[in-house]
């Protein structure tokens, strides 16, 4: 009985979060007048409707994938990398220099496209990581800075360089040659090989941190950096580490999301995914395998609310409204959570001392 009671209280607690984001949300729509249910049940149709928003949804989850795993090792250690939008900006640059460069068959050609994707972020990550160790500049404004970077690089690259014949535009650079098109499902938009590699990394980043000394040190190094330190974590090559695997990974997104969904580079090509990437990271706790199933959601939401707008003509980004609500409810529930703990900590302290003060 003492064992389940724990458990029952964590699982409540885990459901009070989705109750307090639906809760919110419902007082939301209530306000701006929109029948809640209905709205609800818009979002899952419209992301489950056809084939081709379920193509949708599924395509905005590997992209969502494969940030979401990078952010759960760069978290692992202790790091907030909000900088993986510009490494998603710096895969698809690299990608595409590759695509308008090298003039091979589609097989090598997709494959250098992807190693040039995970070099280009890798790169941009391990940048962050040396602002961070040598410059003393924190993670996060490092990040936001090299993201301001990125993007105005890819702006740069394509008003200038890569500018189509017939001028430039915000569309983007000319279409890439056939081959370094990623072939697709039929007429859907999504890539089976894309689906593929976002599978493997999350698992590659559930067992690299579960079952290696790298992840035993990556995880030490969360815990307290300095003890680490002391314990003989090599942390300065290791935090850079962290931030090459998250660059590397968003960077293999970025020549997906250029090479699977535009065939082309466009100036917003990163579209925000890096930040909701960031969301997913904290719902999944830092845990991988948990960031396929949230990055499903927060597709199916992005994707199915765009029905709001010609069923309730409600504008679409209640979406993001959805997305923070469960964020946010999660972050509270895990807050009282951490309070219960220490206090139950406090008590067990307490008890232990009045025992101990206690005459034989």
């Amino acid at each position: 009985m003492k064992q389940v009671l724990p458990k029952l209280k964590n699982s409540l607690l885990s459901a009070s979060s989705v109750v307090l984001a639906l809760l919110f949300t419902t007082l939301i729509l209530v306000a701006v007048g929109a029948p809640p249910w209905e709205a609800y049940r818009h979002i899952v149709e419209g992301a489950f409707e056809s084939p081709a928003k379920i193509a949708d949804v599924v395509s905005a989850c590997v992209i969502l994938i494969l940030c979401g795993a990078g952010m759960c090792i760069t978290f692992t250690a202790g790091q907030w990398n909000v900088g993986v939008e510009g490494q998603i900006i710096l895969g698809a640059i690299f990608a595409t220099w590759v695509a308008r460069s090298v003039p091979w068959p589609q097989a090598p050609l997709l494959t250098l496209m992807m190693l040039g994707g995970m070099l280009g972020g890798a790169l941009w990550g391990v940048i962050a990581g040396l602002l961070k160790v040598y410059g003393k500049v924190h993670e996060i404004f490092g990040g936001l800075g090299m993201n301001y970077a990125a993007q105005g690089l890819a702006i740069w690259l394509i008003f200038n360089p890569w500018k189509p014949e017939d001028g430039a535009t915000m569309s983007g650079t000319d279409p890439f040659p056939d081959p370094a098109w990623m072939p697709t499902l039929g007429d859907l938009r999504v890539a089976p090989l894309a689906v593929i590699l976002a599978l493997i990394a999350a698992a590659a980043v559930y067992f690299l941190l579960r079952g290696t000394r790298w992840g035993l040190e990556l995880k030490a190094m969360g815990k307290n950096f300095r003890s680490a330190f002391l314990l003989g974590v090599p942390s300065t090559p290791r935090l850079l580490t962290t931030f090459a695997a998250c660059g590397a990974l968003a960077g293999l997104a970025g020549a997906i999301r250029c090479s699977a969904r535009y065939g082309r580079m466009i100036p917003d090509i990163a579209g925000g995914q890096g930040y909701l990437a960031l969301l997913i990271a904290l719902l999944a706790s830092y845990r991988p395998l948990w960031v396929p199933a949230i990055a499903l959601f927060f597709a199916a939401v992005g994707v199915g609310s765009s029905r709001l707008e010609m069923k309730l003509h409600l504008d679409s980004s209640i979406a993001g409204v959805l997305r923070a609500s469960v964020v946010l409810a999660v972050m509270l529930v895990s807050g009282w959570r951490a309070l219960l703990a220490r206090r139950q900590s406090r008590r067990d302290i307490e008890a232990g001392a009045t025992r101990a003060e206690e005459p034989a």
